[in-house]
């Protein structure tokens, strides 16, 4: 399968990170009374946990390219 490259400027990503975050509390308000206080605690920290490792490789690659992208203009 060829990769695809998708450019994105900030404000896109900061939209699509909002939206995960909204998709990621919406979900804990829908199961909040569902589960145990202790549940609700391994789920709260395994969704930071997700959401942290999958949004870091994201801003390093939009940093980069924004530093590229300067050396490039300058």
């Amino acid at each position: 399968m060829a990769d695809k490259t998708i450019s994105l400027r900030i404000p896109e990503l900061g939209f699509i990170a909002g939206t995960r975050g909204a998709l990621g509390a919406g979900l804990g308000l829908l199961l909040a009374d569902k589960l145990t206080h202790r549940q609700q605690k391994k789920l709260g920290w395994t969704l930071l946990a997700i959401g942290a490792a999958t949004t870091v490789p994201i801003l390093i690659n939009v940093i980069g390219k924004a530093r590229r992208s300067m050396r490039l203009a300058a």
